[in-house]
């Protein structure tokens, strides 16, 4: 039987992802990408897979939702996860990386693919009903191209405001005020920490919430909204004095070295910061630093001015300011099956943040599934379904039409979602302990995973290919 050709248009996360797995089973991939052509208010290069927004992937532990949804990932042999542990850097006990080896490093290997065709293009419609497809375009997805995809749908886009934090050269930050430490001094210090006291803290969210913002659009303003789990730092200030606080200013499990013995266990308060700003690491050696939480939309002026108020930060050169984006989703729980085909084109399909998952892991999660199954169909086989009580399995199902409450329900509006353990089924035996329950969730998704991994292998002839780079 002759395999078709898929075309994978997007190189981000999820369609790299996908363009890997179909590449993996012996068939020939079509990945379109419009940068350096064409570019979108957040990405910085046209590498591959360019991380605009934070570089962690979340929790790495397999107790924690981000953690199993890694780890889900690995069993199946994902490029983007492969990528990520290989030029991950310090993060406590998240997944973090270099961005910019992480982006250039998927380049290069699927550039090098000998089964990938690489074309470096604006895609202004959808392909014809004759080619097996994945839209993989992202929540930037060009105006021309996501036009079309509304007409193709007959509903209109979904969207939210998301942002980018601030990254510094680490070489400008004072290290007389600043130390290194992470929460509760579990592990190595994998972070910068900025300490505030009080009034420096009053005086911060002060100017914070007097800073002038950019402007938005007209139609933008009418219908903005925020995504809750990315909220600008100046929004996240005009909610209340203490907000920032229970957020990302947090200073629970951080004590200051420079203000005394931390084994002096009964003054342990005294030496906790009112407020933290913490700075994690870009690259391996620390020289490039982001601000953990620090998503903006201030005038570009204003961020130097009011982020040099924070102790530490007062002579801080920027490497890039914080930036907003209008991020585009479609209303998938209406147009998507768990295979994340579309309903009424069996032939196209849908992955990542597109969809309305939320984060690079489940980013790379959509991404493997429909890589996976736009494979099979052009190996001429039937599509598969994630099992449910898996992470992936139950994202998927929560985006799609197995979501039969967000798609039949005008009330409940539907929203993008991150990996969640309240989007899995229950156990068998209900478990108080949370820490219990959640082992719990990742045994019973490592067991049916195994076994649903065995039954895959068995519909592809040749033996993946593994990493290498």
């Amino acid at each position: 039987m002759l395999e078709k050709e898929v075309i994978v248009v997007g190189a981000g996360l999820a369609g790299c992802e996908a363009a890997w797995q179909i590449a993996n089973t012996g068939v020939s991939v079509k990945l379109i990408e419009m940068r350096p052509l064409k570019s979108t208010p957040a990405h910085h290069s046209s590498e591959f897979g360019e991380l605009v927004c934070s570089n962690s992937f979340g929790a790495l532990s397999p107790d924690r939702a981000a953690g199993l949804l890694q780890k889900e990932l690995r069993t199946f042999n994902s490029l983007i996860i492969q990528t990520a542990d290989k030029f991950s850097v310090p993060a406590g006990g998240a997944l973090a990386v270099d961005r910019s080896k992480f982006s250039k490093a998927l380049t290069e290997v699927l550039s090098n693919h000998p089964l990938i065709e690489i074309k470096r293009l604006e895609q202004l419609d959808i392909p014809s009903e004759g080619n097996i497809t994945i839209l993989a375009t992202g929540p930037l997805t060009s105006d021309e191209l996501f036009i079309k995809i509304q007409k193709f749908t007959g509903i209109d886009a979904c969207h939210f405001f998301d942002a980018a934090s601030p990254i510094i050269y680490g070489d400008t930050i004072d290290k007389d005020i600043v130390f290194k430490a992470s929460r509760y001094d579990k592990g190595d210090p994998a972070y910068f920490n900025c300490p505030m006291n009080k009034n420096e803290y009053i005086n911060f969210r002060g100017e914070l919430i007097k800073g002038e913002q950019a402007s938005l659009k007209d139609f933008e303003k009418e219908s903005a909204n925020f995504f809750e789990a990315c909220l600008p730092i100046e929004e996240i200030a005009s909610r209340g004095v203490d907000t920032m606080r229970y957020g990302p200013l947090k200073s629970i499990g951080l004590w200051n070295p420079k203000w005394g013995d931390l084994f002096d266990k009964e003054n342990r308060l005294k030496k906790r910061p009112h407020a933290i700003v913490q700075l994690r690491k870009e690259d391996l050696e620390g020289k490039l630093l982001n601000m953990v939480g620090f998503q903006t939309n201030l005038k570009w002026s204003e961020q130097k001015r009011i982020f040099r108020m924070i102790p530490g930060l007062e002579k801080a050169e920027f490497v890039r300011f914080g930036v907003m984006h209008r991020n585009t989703f479609l209303e998938s729980p209406k147009l998507l099956s768990p295979t994340l085909q579309f309903i009424k084109r069996e032939n196209l399909l849908a992955a990542g943040q597109i969809t309305g998952t939320e984060g690079y892991a489940a980013a790379a999660a959509g991404g493997l599934i429909a890589g996976i199954n736009a494979s099979l169909l052009a190996k001429g086989k039937q599509p598969v379904t994630f099992p449910g009580e898996s992470m992936i399995g139950s994202l998927m199902n929560f985006i799609s039409n197995r979501n039969k409450i967000l798609s039949n329900q005008k009330k409940n509006k539907f929203q993008p979602m991150p990996a969640s353990f309240g989007l899995v089924p229950e156990l068998s035996k209900r478990i108080k302990d949370k820490r219990l329950r959640y082992k719990a969730y990742q045994e019973r998704s490592t067991e049916v995973l195994n076994r649903f991994k065995k039954i895959l292998d068995s519909c592809f002839e040749k033996k993946p290919l593994t990493y290498q780079n």
